[in-house]
């Protein structure tokens, strides 16, 4: 029969574990802007699913290639995948607290008594002896006041801090890699049209020569454009670096040497062309859709929950313990019924004097509490800056662009009547090299300004946090 003495010490604990010190946590409410500053079609609604793989807008093969790729052997990224499984550790450590522990023992010892010893032994009392033991160590700290669950839940706030924090960086990987991958197109193209204005005033020197040759017109015409020529031709060196850096980084960023994508991209292909307008959704969607954001919520969660296991430890601490086994000098009888021993009862300890370092941890705890709650205000205000940001800049390219093509198209037609001018006798050189040159530098900054368009649009999609939607890492 069950006696009541037993009973009523657990029926006491287990009503006492349903007390947990501490605040519970509670999500801030943020006051996230109605609207964005800078209008966008499709602003009032959330983009579709869909849109998660954002870089396929581009529907560019290679890109989502080397995204792909990335996503898989990204070596930063491994190191995050390291950190997220430390934690899912760390949690399960935390929470084992919240149970028993048990210990198994053996040993042989071999003794021999002091025959001068007190009280002495009667004669003829062997003083040699073996002693075998064997048994079970139990412990079991109650978790009264909940400091151990206030640490559990920490944890596994922390365990999800861990996670978002890679999904942040694996939204900055996809960024990073479209942006390289931008830049590498941009740089060939650019190169392109150095090549292409090259091959034109080529044709305009071989001319100028053969007026010269003719007394049609100075040796001063002849050395002007020679150096447009070699101005121009200064140029590609530049390009064709800064096409190596690029396609070097996506190397990187692939966790694989820096010349190991030269082959694949030398290639040349056009700049990937950006859609004419993205859906932002509204600035509240931030919480749920930028993984720093979330991020910080979690560690301000886990910060006010390690406030009640500081405060847990103003209080007793109650544990059961006990030890059971067999012990004997003889082999013989060690496992009979006479070789049994047994101890168990409960233990309580407190603290009654610390100098106020408990208080002074508590008090600790709620300052850093009040900074993961102004982190996490901030990164909130960052993120619709940054959308902000992109949406301006995103725009006013795209605004920007359709100018410089209206240039392009018409230094072309002017370098065209400029030439036929000249052949004729009926303008001077100089009108020749200020068209060549404005042609090139217009056709440059039209080039350089898809660059822009593509890489604000890529800047839009990490702002607005996507990319990771349908992604996850499998449980361990």
């Amino acid at each position: 029969m069950i006696s009541f003495r037993r009973v009523i010490p657990l029926l006491l604990a287990g009503l006492l574990a349903g007390c947990t010190v501490g605040p519970d946590y509670h999500p801030p409410k943020i006051a996230a802007p109605a609207q964005w500053v800078s209008p966008q079609a499709g602003e009032g609604t959330n983009p579709p699913a869909a849109d998660a793989a954002w870089w396929k807008t581009f529907h560019d093969a290679e890109l989502d290639s080397l995204v792909e790729r990335a996503a898989q052997s990204n070596l930063n990224l491994r190191v995050a995948v390291g950190r997220v499984r430390e934690a899912r550790a760390t949690a399960r450590m935390v929470s084992a607290g919240l149970w028993p522990a048990l210990d198994a023992a053996g040993s042989y010892t071999r003794e021999r008594y002091s025959a001068n010893g007190f009280p002495p032994f009667p004669p003829g009392v062997p003083l040699d002896a073996n002693v075998y033991q064997a048994g079970f160590d139990a412990a079991w700290e109650l978790d009264v006041f909940g400091g151990t669950r206030r640490a559990a839940e920490a944890a596994r706030a922390e365990v999800a801090a861990a996670e978002f924090g890679r999904r942040n960086l694996l939204i900055t990987i996809y960024a990073e890699v479209a942006r390289n991958y931008v830049e590498a197109r941009a740089f060939q193209r650019r190169l392109a049209v150095a090549e292409e204005n090259i091959k034109a005033q080529e044709a305009i020197l071989e001319l100028t020569r053969d007026r010269f040759a003719k007394g049609l017109t100075s040796q001063l015409d002849v050395q002007e454009a020679e150096a447009l020529l070699a101005e121009t031709g200064a140029e590609t060196p530049v390009f064709e670096t800064g096409f190596r850096d690029a396609v070097y980084h996506l190397g990187l960023l692939l966790g694989q040497p820096p010349g190991a994508l030269l082959d694949e991209l030398t290639q040349a292909a056009p700049i990937p062309a950006a859609p004419p307008a993205v859906p932002a959704g509204l600035p509240s969607a931030l919480l749920q859709r930028r993984p720093d954001v979330r991020q910080a919520e979690r560690q301000l969660a886990a910060a006010t929950a390690r406030v009640g296991a500081a405060a847990s430890d103003l209080y007793p601490k109650f544990s059961l313990t006990g030890d059971a086994g067999l012990q004997s000098i003889g082999a013989g009888d060690w496992i009979s019924a006479g070789s049994r021993f047994w101890t168990a009862g409960p233990t309580a300890q407190w603290r009654i004097f610390d100098a106020g370092r408990i208080r002074a941890g508590i008090l600790a705890q709620n300052e850093r509490v009040a900074q993961a709650l102004a982190a996490y205000e901030q990164a909130m205000l960052a993120a619709c800056t940054e959308v902000e940001t992109a949406l301006t800049a995103y725009a006013r390219e795209q605004t920007r662009r359709q100018s410089l093509a209206r240039a392009a198209q018409a230094n072309a037609q002017a370098v065209d009547m400029a030439g036929d001018l000249y052949r004729h006798g009926l303008a001077d050189f100089l009108r020749v090299l200020q068209a060549e040159r404005s042609l090139y530098k217009s056709q440059d900054a039209l080039i350089q300004s898809e660059r822009a368009v593509s890489a604000d649009l890529i800047a839009l999609y990490k702002a607005l946090g996507g990319g990771w939607e349908n992604e996850s890492l499998s449980a361990d």
